[in-house]
């Protein structure tokens, strides 16, 4: 399967990661900042396109193919329904996260309440986000990465894991977030060039588009081109209601936090200022919700008309692979797909040892000032975390044992998170809530999610729903009933907080004169006009690809004119 030139493609890729690993590594890593944040000062495209690289995982176009040929085009509002709180991260809480100035996300937390609560959950929030979160991640990453190489090389499913953690968590140790967001930068583009590259041959395999949509019709019973989920017979009104109601707002996912966190908040705490910090994600939302999904859905839909009857139709994406690809672009597609496994989890890796290292070991084991300098603290901690980052690609390897699906894993962590993201988003602005709030949210999220398993709990014959409704109703009344039996955080704490980010909300009492951010509705508008763009170009450009020129030209230019209607201002 493998040729003369795809090994040389490949091997050219390697070379590169050891070139840019040497570079970070001479550029200096002597603090947190440096090997966590990049110095913060990166500029918004490179903020931007890491964002996107990171989520742009090699498991990401394996789940979008079973989620079309199981349920549509229209399945992906499972995950387009997150653009909302994206844009909202946008044009609320960028600016928010960048005058917190702080490392991670966690020790925001410290900056918001005070006292031994918010200890303790800095320190729970930390290891739990660091080992059962981002390893459940990595595990799914590296389940749809074994998928693609188990099918085009035919090697064993468990060494090609071993060997790709080797080489990644190795990377990543030496280089530290400068080295990943200059690789993701690069990775992107071979990503997408090769997911393009496959969509292209894909489609002429079947003829055209006009030809795969003749197939498809013969192959399916309904509308499977259609974006519209409530007239989709294969998705319950009740779980569509879910994706666009509910699910963006409730419940924790990575790159599509409520309020921003996670890498997304790493990335925007890189960037140079506000306005970078803004940008970048804005980017980071057009490029991921308007830009990749196409070529994958292209190629999910070929599979389906070719792969008709393949028990995982995950597998119908690396299968086209072999199929279809010339000698040379096969060996960029592998490359592709190593590329943004690469990418993915060397962020993972990456800010999971963050909270570890900064938000546990040097906040509770280690601290600063038992060094005799604070320039050895800071050269202790970075040579932690590499070792913290090798140690946790060997847990991560182990999680992986667990998962035999993609979207199982985006289950299991929408189930586990649902509820927590309420408190998420207003702690920003509403003063009364307090760190108890947080901790009972995420207790009761887990809880409730046990329960709901349990239980057997579905609303209308569907589980996902049933449980989503209940976990997050059960996490919203229990932090909110904590919020109210305990007391608010002190005036000392609050003052701080308003002080140091200047967040819209009643802080009058905390505010000492000052005022704060005043631009909420605004900001609004400027998400409702963004979340109508990136429909626009969904719409656009399969209407260009299916139906009907002139309609497709219209949908990207209204999407092209809204776009530079926002970015003008920012």
């Amino acid at each position: 399967m493998f040729h003369s030139l795809d090994y040389l493609v490949i091997a050219l890729y390697v070379l590169l990661l050891v070139a840019i690993a040497i570079i970070a590594k001479r550029r200096g890593q002597n603090s947190l900042d440096d090997y966590f944040a990049g110095g913060k000062n990166l500029p918004w495209w490179l903020v931007g396109v890491s964002m996107v690289a990171t989520t742009f995982a090699a498991d990401t176009p394996l789940a979008i193919t079973g989620i079309v040929a199981t349920q549509g085009i229209a399945g992906n509002w499972f995950w387009w329904s997150w653009m909302i709180s994206g844009l909202l991260t946008v044009f609320v809480y960028a600016k928010l996260w960048k005058r917190a100035n702080v490392l991670t996300d966690c020790e925001f937390i410290e900056l918001r309440y005070g006292g031994k609560p918010a200890s303790f959950l800095r320190g729970f929030r930390a290891l739990y986000f660091a080992f059962p979160f981002n390893c459940v991640i990595m595990g799914w990453v590296t389940v749809g990465m074994a998928k693609v190489m188990s099918v085009v090389t035919g090697a064993d499913q468990w060494t090609i894991i071993v060997i790709l953690y080797g080489i990644t968590a190795v990377y990543i140790a030496i280089s530290g977030l400068w080295g990943v967001v200059v690789t993701d930068f690069i990775q992107f583009f071979i990503a997408m060039i090769g997911a393009i590259a496959l969509a292209y041959f894909s489609v002429d395999y079947v003829g055209g588009f006009e030809a795969l949509k003749s197939q498809l019709g013969e192959v399916v019973q309904y509308d499977v081109l259609s974006l519209n989920p409530f007239r989709n017979p294969e998705i319950p009104i009740i779980t569509a209601l879910i994706w666009v109601g509910m699910a963006w707002w409730a419940a924790w996912y990575p790159g599509a936090e409520p309020g921003g966190g996670g890498y997304i908040a790493q990335r925007m705490f890189s960037a140079k200022d506000e306005r970078n910090a803004v940008a970048g994600t804005l980017l980071f939302n057009i490029a991921n919700y308007a830009i990749r999904p196409w070529p994958w859905i292209l190629v999910a839909l070929v599979s389906m008309v070719v792969f008709p009857g393949i028990a995982d139709k995950e597998t119908g994406y690396p299968l086209m692979m072999a199929e279809v690809l010339p000698i040379g672009w096969f060996g960029l597609l592998c490359v592709a797909f190593l590329a943004a496994f690469v990418s993915t989890i060397s962020t993972q890796l990456n800010w999971g040892t963050s909270y570890v290292i900064n938000d546990f070991y040097a906040r509770f084991v280690k601290k600063e000032h038992e060094f005799d300098s604070p320039e050895i603290a800071q050269k202790h901690y970075v040579f932690i975390s590499r070792i913290a980052t090798i140690a946790m690609a060997g847990i991560a390897i182990v999680v992986s044992y667990f998962f035999d699906s993609v979207k199982g894993g985006w289950d299991f962590i929408l189930a586990l998170s649902a509820g927590i993201g309420g408190v998420m988003l207003l702690r920003w602005f509403w003063w009364r809530i307090n760190a108890w709030s947080e901790i009972t949210a995420m207790i009761a999220a887990m809880l409730g999610a046990i329960i709901s398993k349990i239980a057997g709990i579905e609303v209308f014959g569907s589980a996902f729903a049933g449980g989503m409704i209940f976990t997050t109703a059960f996490s919203t009344i229990a932090w909110l009933l904590a919020t109210f039996v305990t007391k608010p955080e002190s005036e000392e704490t609050l003052t701080k907080y308003f002080a140091q980010v200047r967040p819209a909300g009643n802080w009058a009492k905390y505010s000492n004169g000052q005022f704060g951010d005043n631009q909420i509705w605004p900001a609004l508008i400027n998400v409702a006009i963004a979340f109508m763009c990136i429909i626009f170009a969904l719409l656009g450009m399969g209407q260009l690809f299916f139906e009907d020129w002139i309609k497709g030209v219209f949908y990207l230019a209204g999407s092209v004119i809204g776009v530079w209607f926002i970015v003008r201002k920012i």
